[in-house]
């Protein structure tokens, strides 16, 4: 098959994944921006920042995961014209987002004293447990926005969900400012006035998503005069079905990234800080991959409601060759600045922390070699799990990615990410010998289950 035939593909697959992609980047930049304001106030809080979120984190991909169920579904409704089918998988799903934030909230907030089990050290711990409190109520609003958002990416809407983040991040940046260095009269609350500013941005991007979606004549009647509590068993069974594989996915793969965090812990408050830099800067690439993941799902889903399966294969590998491409520039890209980069983080004027502000840029900066490696195996692996997403292939999936990051890259990391081997170097070898794991035994799932779908539609 010609180039050409998966290359005309790139201007409609960017235009559906651009938004996704500024979305998710901005809850990135968020951190980001938390990241570098908190690494003004020194490594201890950086490292208490890092350590804090990786609760949320593990909170999080399991919410998140979960609200992907949402999105092929409305996809395949919307490619069948089915408005009372579409209707009721976006009530279910938003009544099950937020049973799951509500649960996920109190497990954050009653799991923080296994921070003090996990020897790391007690000042970030010290740091972290206050911050977290309010961080982890966070999550209630966080995954109400997440059954918003998948049923608008459903429905093709990407624009809408960047619009709310952008908003979440400006309000986010503002507060930030204001309540971590008491600005213009505001208290000086360090760290806490970053979970402030977390707290209050997601709230708002609930509500300015909601009023998005009111105003827009497609999404109107879906958003209101929603029975909440009038609920069918099946329409819960299906999504949750779809969900838990899905949220255990991203459990998984989160989860190695996680233990990367605690690992790194084991090395240090500065192993542990520069960790969070390489894992802040690699996961905002990561978002742009996710972007395409998600087009990938919604534009798989419409084909298979269409029973159009040779077209499903076509634009999945051309979503694919788009992800390829942009994955060697980020590459390319770390390479060149993984000395420079880092610095972004930490303040070396300051002299009183220079010494612990100058190993934590060396050694983030060997980590910045390691992700530019595994962004080519990153872009392919969560590219194919937004295919298999879309054709409602959940299960498989689920086991071949516990298989790639627990049974091939965390026994590397935890080997080689010891101080008298390669340290934090090694923790990062086992993230890449993950994700090209995944990479390859997800690209051979959705290769077996296309071609098959088109030899039994002929």
């Amino acid at each position: 098959m010609q180039l050409s035939n998966y290359t005309k593909e790139f201007k409609y697959n960017w235009q559906l994944a651009a938004p996704v992609m500024l979305g998710m980047l901005g809850h990135t930049f968020v951190s980001f921006m938390d990241n570098v304001m908190v690494g003004q106030l020194g490594t201890a809080e950086l490292a208490a920042v890092s350590l804090g979120n990786s609760f949320m984190f593990i909170a999080m991909s399991l919410g998140i995961g979960f609200s992907t169920a949402i999105t092929p579904l409305i996809a395949e409704a919307d490619a069948e014209k089915n408005f009372i089918k579409g209707k009721s998988a976006f009530k279910h799903g938003l009544f099950l987002c937020t049973v799951l934030g509500i649960l996920l909230f109190l497990l954050v907030f009653f799991a923080k004293p296994l921070m003090y089990l996990m020897q790391q050290p007690v000042e970030v711990v010290e740091l972290a447990i206050p911050y977290l409190d309010l961080v982890a109520f966070s999550l209630i609003p966080l995954i109400v926005f997440q059954g918003f958002k998948q049923f608008s990416d459903g429905l093709s809407l990407t624009k809408f969900p960047m619009y709310a983040t952008i908003l979440g991040n400006v309000i986010n940046v503002v507060l930030n400012y204001l309540l971590i260095f008491g600005k213009f009269g505001f208290p000086e609350m360090g760290i806490i006035g970053a979970a402030y500013g977390t707290l209050v941005s997601r709230f708002v991007m609930v509500w300015y998503l909601w009023f998005l979606l009111k105003g827009k004549k497609k999404s109107k009647r879906f958003v209101t005069n929603i029975k909440f509590f009038v609920l069918d068993k099946l329409m819960l069974k299906k999504i949750i079905n779809l969900g838990t594989p899905s949220a255990m996915q991203m459990l998984f793969e989160v989860g190695i990234f996680t233990s990367a965090v605690w690992l790194s812990g084991l090395l240090g408050k500065n192993p542990q800080a520069a960790n969070q830099i390489a894992l802040n800067l690699s996961s905002m690439t990561f978002m742009v991959a996710m972007g395409l993941s998600v087009a990938c799902m919604i534009r798989v889903g419409n084909q298979k409601g269409l029973k159009n399966y040779i077209d499903l294969r076509r634009i999945a590998f051309s979503i694919f060759l788009l992800g390829v491409i942009i994955a060697f520039g980020f590459a390319l890209m770390f390479f060149v600045l993984h000395d420079y980069l880092p610095r972004l983080y930490v303040d070396l004027d300051d002299l009183k922390n220079l010494a612990d502000n100058s190993e934590v840029i060396s050694i983030a900066s060997k980590l910045m070699v390691a992700a530019a490696i595994f962004q080519i195996s990153d872009s392919i692996q969560v590219v194919f799990l937004g295919a298999l997403r879309g054709l409602q292939d959940v299960k498989i999936p689920m086991i071949l990615v516990f298989i790639a990051y627990w049974i091939v890259g965390f026994p590397i990391s935890w080997f080689f990410g010891k101080e008298e081997a390669y340290g934090s170097f090694g923790i990062w070898l086992g993230l890449l010998a993950g994700l090209t794991t995944a990479s390859i035994l997800l690209f051979l799932r959705f290769n077996y289950l296309s071609k098959r779908l088109i030899l039994s539609n002929k």
